[in-house]
C-alpha cells in the first residue's frame, strides 16, 4: 500500500448522505479514526438536515445546501475549539444527518375501549383507530432528546412511544372537541383536527412535528352498539314503548319462524323463539281486547239487548288462532280461558 494511499484514508473530503430506503430518522457518518480536511465539503441534500457534535455538544446545525467547511461555516465549532485564525489542519468531529422528510402511514388505535364522558349518554366506551404522518422538525432537540450517539435510529424505534402519546390524549381532545359521540363519529375530520391540537406540544418537544393525522374509525363495542340501535329504535317510533315492542317482535317473528321450520336450533334457541312468540302473543291478545273493547264502546245504548255486532265466524276464527297459540306454548291455558269467555260471551 502506497504512503499517499494511507494518507488519504485518514481524512475526509467529501461528507454527504444517501438514504438507502425508508425508515431511517438519523445517521451518523462513519469517522473510525479519521479527521474532517480543512475546506472539506459537506452535502445536505433536500428533505435532509446535519448538525455537528463536538466532544457531545451540538455545534452547527445546516439545513439543505452545499457548504465548505472553514470557520466562517462553522462558527459556534470555531468559537468552542478556539479557533483566534483560520484553521487549517483537520479537526474532528461527529457529524449526524437527520431525514425530514413525512414518515407516513404511521398506524395508531384503541386495543381496548377507551371511557370517556359523554353529553348524551354520560359515560361511554370506544375504539377508534387511523393513522398519522410526521417528520422531524428540530433535529437538535431531536439529537439530544431520542437518537443520541447512535449509528442509526430508524422509525420503528420511534413507533411505540408515539402511539402511546396519541392514545394517551384521545379523552382530551374529545373532551376539547365538545362533541357528543354520534356527532364524534359523523364529524371524524373534527376529531382529527381537536387530536392534532392536543399531539402538537407534546410531539414538538420530542424535535417532532405530526402532520395528517386521520381518523378512520369510531365505534363502540358490540354490546354498546345494540343498545345504541335500541336507543336509536325507539327514537324513530316516537319513544311509545308499545310501538317499540312491535317493532322488536315484528324483527323476532322472522328468526322465530325460521327457527322452527328448521325443527330447532338448540335451547337457547327455543327460549329466544319461545320470548318473540309470547311477545307476540301479548300484542295480539292486546290488540285484540282493544278492539273488542272498541267495538262494545260504540254499540247504541238503546240496542244492548241486541248481538254487539260480532260475527259468529269472526269468533270462532279468533279462538282457532288463540287455541294455536295456547298449543305452542306461547299461551297460557289461564289466558286462553279467560279471552274464549270473554269472546262467548258477545255471542250471548
Amino acid at each position: 500500500m502506497a504512503l499517499m494511499d494511507f494518507i488519504k484514508k485518514q481524512f475526509i473530503d467529501i461528507i454527504q448522505w444517501t438514504e438507502e430506503g425508508d425508515g431511517t430518522l438519523a445517521w451518523r457518518f462513519p469517522m473510525a479514526d479519521m479527521e474532517i480536511q480543512n475546506g472539506a465539503s459537506l452535502t445536505v441534500r433536500e428533505s435532509q438536515m446535519a448538525i455537528f457534535v463536538n466532544e457531545g455538544q451540538v455545534a452547527d446545525v445546516f439545513g439543505p445546501g452545499t457548504y465548505k467547511l472553514t470557520t466562517q461555516t462553522l462558527p459556534v465549532l470555531t468559537y468552542l475549539k478556539n479557533w483566534d485564525k483560520l484553521f487549517e489542519s483537520p479537526f474532528k468531529s461527529d457529524v449526524y444527518f437527520f431525514s425530514t422528510r413525512q414518515q407516513i402511514d404511521q398506524k395508531w388505535g384503541t386495543p381496548q375501549p377507551i371511557t370517556i364522558r359523554d353529553k348524551d349518554f354520560g359515560a361511554v366506551r370506544l375504539r377508534a383507530f387511523g393513522n398519522y404522518a410526521f417528520r422531524i422538525a428540530d433535529p437538535k432537540l431531536f439529537h439530544t432528546e431520542i437518537s443520541g450517539t447512535r449509528d442509526s435510529y430508524p422509525v420503528a424505534d420511534l413507533e411505540g412511544q408515539l402511539r402511546g402519546l396519541v392514545l394517551q390524549n384521545i379523552s382530551n381532545a374529545i373532551a376539547g372537541s365538545g362533541l357528543p359521540f354520534l356527532d364524534l363519529a359523523a364529524n371524524q375530520v373534527m376529531f382529527a383536527d381537536a387530536l392534532t391540537k392536543e399531539l402538537a406540544p407534546v410531539f414538538a418537544k420530542l424535535g417532532l412535528l405530526i402532520e395528517n393525522l386521520t381518523v378512520q374509525n369510531v365505534s363502540l363495542p358490540e354490546e354498546l352498539q345494540k343498545i345504541l340501535d335500541q336507543k336509536i329504535g325507539m327514537g324513530m317510533v316516537g319513544n311509545d314503548m308499545g310501538k317499540f315492542m312491535q317493532y322488536q317482535t315484528a324483527q323476532a317473528i322472522p328468526k322465530f319462524a325460521e327457527g322452527a321450520g328448521s325443527g330447532g336450533g338448540g335451547i337457547a334457541g327455543d327460549a329466544m323463539g319461545l320470548g318473540a312468540g309470547v311477545a307476540l302473543g301479548q300484542v295480539l291478545a292486546q290488540n285484540l281486547q282493544a278492539g273488542l273493547q272498541g267495538g262494545s264502546s260504540q254499540a247504541a245504548p238503546a240496542a244492548a239487548a241486541a248481538p254487539v255486532g260480532v260475527k259468529p265466524e269472526d269468533v270462532m276464527a279468533t279462538l282457532e288462532k288463540l287455541g294455536e297459540l295456547k298449543s305452542k306454548g306461547i299461551l297460557t291455558q289461564e289466558e286462553f280461558d279467560a279471552k274464549k269467555a270473554e269472546l262467548l260471551k258477545k255471542l250471548v
